[in-house]
């Protein structure tokens, strides 16, 4: 069961979110290949210069400016992560979260868009200082259906609509989550079901909160595992001594809802990260949660920012049927057919961009 604290209908979607284009043929729709912040060189005041990697071999290196404060967070400045290309910052100094496209290798570098939601409202018993991630329901916080949500570490769940934001008439709707299982876990949003959703720590369950009903307590799916492989004594201890992350991702283009389970050791002393196993299973609608080593030609990305999957073969270079890790110590490749992992140490702004497509104004290139 779970509190909505400042309920209003108007703030829930009541279609479908459609991904579309702004009339009078002013933006358009760009897609790119995954890439993630590679490095930062300084660049004048306050700037950096931004090194973009991409997972194609091919594909031209960019370079951009950034303000130098949403890739070196100090004691006024965190960024969260992104969603749909969109970066979230919290500005501790004013208790608001903002949304940038600063840091998008697609935006324009010369004119940033900057979106500030409203002042956040801590419910009792919660915390608005740490926060998981940040989730977008559509491409862009501009379109008017456009919902972000954002999940704090904790009980708090919070809902605001990014346009009214643009005309001051946005605020934040809370919900206090009475589960535990769910207080550590990401926020994600599903096109498929026009649904939130959050993985339950240990992926047990998952819980979904429909905005087309304006429901508050959400829908629990409880999870039931099926064609569980049979594991070595060796590989039971090592996953026994793990951290364990649960990731819920959609497939816009099979319709598949996969959760994938992350377990990590830490290494070098506490300092970094290390994934020693990954597991996929494909979730369907009454629970079954069905163990694969077989995802055709999708790829799973996993990082800070919003999980997601691709068609392998629409982007040279990216391999199917395998899940790539992005963390801040750590680029990591599991390969689902072998359980093989490769991968490796290295410090990076683990900023990954997703495919989704990503609206700009035709003026707006740099």
């Amino acid at each position: 069961m779970s509190l909505l604290l400042g309920y209003s209908p108007k703030l829930f979607i009541r279609k479908p979110v459609l991904v579309r284009a702004s009339g009078g043929g002013s933006s358009s729709l760009v897609q790119t290949p995954p890439c993630f912040i590679l490095g930062a060189d300084p660049c004048g005041a306050d700037h950096v210069l931004l090194e973009y990697a991409y997972s194609m071999k091919n594909h031209p290196r960019l370079r951009k400016k950034a303000p130098e404060q949403l890739v070196y967070n100090d004691a006024e400045v965190t960024t969260i992560g992104s969603s749909h290309g969109w970066v979230a910052s919290l500005m501790h100094g004013v208790g608001t979260l903002r949304l940038h496209d600063d840091l998008n290798p697609v935006a324009s570098d010369a004119n940033p868009k900057r979106i500030s939601l409203p002042p956040l409202v801590t419910v009792p018993h919660c915390q608005t200082q740490i926060v998981t991630n940040v989730s977008l329901s559509s491409p862009s916080p501009e379109d008017e259906d456009c919902v972000v949500a954002v999940k704090f570490l904790g009980p708090q769940l919070s809902y605001c609509r990014p346009s009214s934001a643009l005309g001051s008439k946005s605020k934040w709707f809370n919900i206090r989550i009475a589960n535990p299982s769910f207080f550590s876990s990401r926020v994600m949003f599903s096109e498929k079901l026009n649904m939130f959703r959050i993985p339950g720590a240990g992926g047990q369950l998952i819980g979904s909160w429909d905005l087309c009903k304006d429901q508050h307590t959400p829908k629990i799916l409880v999870l039931r595992y099926r064609n569980l492989p049979e594991l070595s004594e060796a590989e039971r201890e090592v996953m026994d001594t793990c951290f364990t992350t649960e990731h819920l991702v959609e497939s816009q283009s099979t319709g598949e809802t996969f959760l994938v389970k992350c377990f990590r050791q830490s290494v070098n002393g506490g300092t970094s990260w290390e994934t020693k196993a990954v597991m996929v299973f494909t979730v369907l609608p009454l629970g079954n949660a069905l163990y694969t080593r077989h995802l055709g030609d999708l790829t799973i990305f996993i990082s800070k920012s919003e999980a997601f999957c691709v068609r392998a073969s629409s982007f040279p270079d990216v391999r199917p049927n395998e899940v790539y890790i992005l963390e801040d110590t750590e680029i990591a490749f599991f390969r689902l057919a072998d359980s093989d992992i490769s991968g490796y140490t290295k410090r990076v702004v683990a900023l990954l961009y997703s495919t989704s497509k990503y609206r700009i104004s035709s003026l707006g290139l740099s």
